[in-house]
């Protein structure tokens, strides 16, 4: 294990693909920085652009734009309290009030600093877990495959943010998206409606872009000019003092600790990573009522949690190919696209591009540091630009991504409904997260389901004489029901009166 992560960190200091991380790293950076755009939209904007090259320069490029887009939300949450990405909207609660109390270079430092500690606590678990769960995972059958992939999916809605019931329904939506083509089982073509165009269903990228970049280009078209004056920055170089890293230290820790563990697992995102970091920081500290009001221990706690929540998500994709977010499901989809099967026979079968996906994100931490740490002032001014600049230009680029897929206008206009698709969706508050991982996943839920029934003889029986495959499944109805359960332990006479406050029932 040693030998081999040692190999691929060599070999991600050789000049090409060092550029590649380092180009990931910056742009990432530079797109997380500004409000309204994405790393994930960045990722699929990028992805027609690597179908030529070497799939492991490809999937290191996206994965250091990956560590990029997510440090870099935090400048622009830090400056404007506009989240840069919706990992970051933890840090604006202190991290704001800190930049206009006079200390944004302060702010920054901790921020920065942070998210590298997280990083490498992630990266730590990130090497040591990935081989043995690998290992593990290449015991499954497909009742264990379609347990898991239904696990994941419950999780994902459950997660969401708004109403589970929606989240269910988004990614029921995916799921039937990326039904219509070629049954695999015999044949046959479903829900193609006569449509010749359609007998290989929808293809991945434009689907992609659809959901996740064309649907924001509309919402930011139809939001207009929403651009506030940045906060100024006059150091050029943020770092922070020995001392405060020791202060800092086992907040760092617990809330890198807390982002890994639930990145891990399938669907719940950085969000959730760092509202939970938030939360403990605040419970245990010595000044809780210092949280909100610019509190360092705030900042700390939500961008260590984040970025190790990057890491964390990471694991159960290299292993299983679940992908633990809605960007790991855009990675996966690189995978396929490059015609690598994603899975736990992935580190038999491609061990060093895990291995040079690993050390690319242990590498693109040390360079998103280094970048952020020192270019500060330039950095700070991109929260300045008007997102509305640049989305002319980014749709032409989804036009030509979908475009050369396959040579077909047809991908075009499916980009272009399943734009106006995710955007209903969003202003509707159904997460897109859901739909993607949904549709992702989709191909793999009904293969793993179809082979299961055939192997047991047409029916379900078997799934109860194995272990693994029903935890699986007794998680995902644990999840799906426990509101309900706490809905039916809370008694008739108790919820909010007239003024808002909650009433107790007399004994």
């Amino acid at each position: 294990m040693l030998a081999s992560l040692g190999g691929a960190l060599l070999e991600m200091l050789h000049p090409v693909p060092f550029f590649w991380v380092a180009l990931g790293v910056v742009s990432g950076i530079f797109v997380g920085a500004i409000p309204g755009l994405s790393g994930g939209m960045l990722i699929v904007l990028v992805m027609p652009l690597t179908f030529y090259m070497d799939h492991t320069l490809a999937l290191i490029l996206m994965v250091g734009i990956y560590v990029g887009s997510v440090a870099g939300g935090l400048i622009s949450a830090t400056l404007l309290r506009m989240p840069g990405t919706p990992s970051s909207v933890v840090t604006t609660f202190d991290g704001y009030p800190m930049a206009r109390g006079g200390q944004p270079a302060r702010a920054l430092a901790l921020g920065i600093s942070a998210s590298l500690f997280g990083g490498f606590v992630a990266g730590f678990f990130l090497v040591v877990l990935s081989p043995p769960l690998s290992r593990w995972a290449t015991s499954f059958g497909p009742w264990e495959y379609f347990g898991l992939v239904l696990m994941a999916l419950v999780l994902i809605a459950a997660i969401s943010q708004g109403s589970m019931v929606k989240g269910l329904i988004s990614g029921a939506l995916g799921l039937l998206a990326a039904m219509p083509g070629l049954n695999a089982s015999d044949g046959q073509l479903r829900l193609t409606f006569g449509f010749h165009q359609m007998d290989a269903g929808f293809a991945l990228l434009p689907v992609l872009l659809g959901v996740f970049v064309v649907s924001q280009i509309i919402r930011d078209a139809m939001d207009g000019d929403k651009v506030p004056e940045a906060v100024d920055v006059s150091r050029n170089i943020v770092l922070l003092e020995a001392a405060a890293w020791v202060r800092h230290a086992w907040n760092m820790l617990r809330s890198a600790l807390i982002g890994t563990w639930i990145g891990i697992l399938p669907g719940v995102g950085a969000s959730i990573s760092s509202m939970v970091a938030y939360g403990v920081a605040r419970t245990v500290s010595r000044r809780p009522d210092a949280f909100g009001k610019g509190s360092e221990e705030g900042v700390v706690a939500s961008e260590s949690a984040n970025n190790a929540n990057v890491g964390g998500a990471l694991i159960p994709l290299v292993t299983m190919g679940i992908p633990g977010s809605p960007i790991d499901a855009f990675l996966l989809g690189a995978l396929l696209l490059h015609n690598i099967q994603p899975g736990p026979l992935l580190f038999q079968t491609n061990g060093d591009l895990v291995w040079a996906i690993i050390a690319a994100y242990l590498v693109g931490n040390v360079l998103m540091f280094l970048v952020m740490s020192t270019t500060v002032r330039f950095t700070a001014r991109l929260a300045n630009i008007n997102p509305a600049v640049l989305l002319p230009a980014i749709f032409v680029f989804c036009i030509i991504g979908a475009y050369a897929l396959s040579n077909r206008l047809f991908d075009v206009w499916v980009m272009i409904g399943f734009g106006i698709l995710g955007f209903l969706l969003q202003r509707a508050a159904f997460p897109l997260g859901a739909f993607v991982i949904g549709f992702v996943l989709s191909p793999i839920f009904e293969a793993e389901l179809r082979s299961a029934v055939m192997s047991s003889g047409g029916t379900i029986w078997e799934l109860f004489t194995r272990p693994i495959a029903l935890t699986f499944i007794a998680v995902a109805v644990l999840v799906l029901f426990l509101p309900l359960l706490r809905g039916l332990r809370r008694r008739p006479g108790d919820g909010p009166d007239e003024a808002g406050q909650t009433r107790q029932s007399k004994p």
